[in-house]
């Protein structure tokens, strides 16, 4: 199954020399989620609504300087192939290329998720979903909800009443969205960023700003403290954990949301379940699945997918009886080098019978960035820090119906 039939040339387009504040204009329309970035015919990459909505940028900026170099795909690529590249680029929009490397469209995950809908119905919203849920009170502050984004790693912030009651839920770009522009609203200048999961970003070029500082600051201030009340929309999709995934992502385009909150038979909230998650499962085969997963593999020079699946299995050797269930490992490339070597992103995602583990750190080169987040793995696993239940362990008949669905898709 190919994209040939959901590539567009509907899509929006800037030249890599036009101003920042021209591309940001373009987002003033809400459906728009990314636009393409091109020099002359060819792709340089996406600029997307959350990056612009989660960092600082100047008047005078270039488009250039703020491209996510996305990974680019022909229109007879396989849909799974495109779904691990939107997973591993963390990237909901990529752009489409001929054989002479020309653009010619885009495909968009929305796109790709309508066309496997219709086989979708043979596995659960449970076989997808994540049951690690974190809850806020609707009382809670902006700035709470962004620290709980950062230590948790998620985008999708249920709120709840009593613990159990469910209100309203808050996105990571609800949050930084809202805090971004009202305080470019003040005078002064632009405001400081915030990373893909809500941590502050160190901005080298303070010392250049004029004027309205200290005023700006509190403008941030005061909007931190305000609740998550005041930002979250009251209209939560939900689902049961026993329906079928085509009914859940039916659900999701139906309601306008990238997520449903999961319930159980008393309606309380249980899990959650997003657009990615879904993506994530379009990328496994029909092979004995690998319980190492490394999206972002073009990155790896330096270091072989074995050493890789070594180094995780070394750690659950190294702390007692420990299985490991599943690894998925997403690595990005930035565009700082140290003596011709990428800076490298590096986010670990370890699931094990004793429990879920989260970590991520930057480095040069794959092997680098990697070590660092598994010394961040492995403090959690000696602090007795885990972030959810443990996952079962997959028989046979489980994953032949995961994959079942495939051979119905070919």
């Amino acid at each position: 199954m190919d994209i040939t039939d959901i590539v567009t040339s509907e899509y929006t387009e800037f030249d890599v020399g036009a101003p920042i504040s021209k591309v940001s204009g373009a987002f003033e329309d809400p459906s728009l989620k990314a636009v393409v970035i091109t020099d002359g015919d060819e792709s340089e990459g996406v600029i997307t609504r959350r990056q612009l909505a989660s960092s600082h940028h100047q008047s005078n900026e270039k488009a250039k300087s703020r491209v996510w170099h996305a990974p680019t795909v022909e229109r007879t690529e396989d849909v799974r192939e495109v779904a691990r590249l939107m997973v591993g680029g963390d990237a909901k929009l990529l752009p489409v290329e001929d054989h002479a490397g020309r653009l010619i469209g885009v495909v968009t995950a929305d796109d790709l998720l309508e066309k496997v809908t219709p086989y979708l119905n043979v596995i659960s919203v449970d076989d997808v979903s994540s049951n690690e849920l974190v809850t806020m009170e609707p009382d809670g502050t902006i700035g709470e909800a962004l620290h709980v984004f950062r230590e948790h790693r998620i985008t999708h912030l249920p709120v709840t009443e009593d613990g159990d009651e469910l209100v309203g839920i808050v996105s990571l770009y609800d949050v930084i969205g809202f805090t971004t522009r009202e305080v470019q609203q003040s005078q002064g200048g632009d405001p400081g960023g915030t990373d893909s999961f809500g941590g502050g970003i160190s901005d080298s070029s303070a010392s250049s700003r004029r004027g309205g500082f200290g005023s700006r600051e509190g403008d941030r201030t005061r909007l931190l403290d305000l609740p998550v009340n005041d930002v979250m929309i009251e209209t939560v999709g939900t689902i049961r954990p026993d329906q079928p995934l085509d009914e859940g992502v039916e659900k999701m385009f139906e309601i306008g949301a990238s997520s449903l909150v999961v319930v159980g038979e008393d309606d309380e909230p249980d899990g959650i379940v997003t657009k990615t998650d879904v993506l994530e499962s379009l990328t496994w085969t029909g092979e004995e699945r690998r319980p190492v997963q490394v999206f972002g593999i073009e990155h790896v020079n330096d270091i072989t997918y074995e050493e890789i699946a070594d180094m995780i299995e070394n750690v659950a050797r190294k702390y007692g009886d420990m299985t490991v269930l599943e690894a998925k490992i997403h690595l990005h490339e930035h565009d700082e080098k140290f003596r011709g070597t990428s800076l490298i992103l590096a986010r670990i995602r370890l699931y094990t019978d004793k429990g879920h583990f989260i970590a991520s750190d930057e480095g040069f080169g794959a092997s680098h960035a990697l070590h660092l987040a598994m010394n961040a793995i492995e403090r959690q696993i000696l602090e007795g820090k885990t972030y959810g239940q443990s996952k079962k362990h997959p028989d046979a008949e489980y994953w032949e119906r995961m994959y079942g669905w495939w051979l119905t898709g070919e």
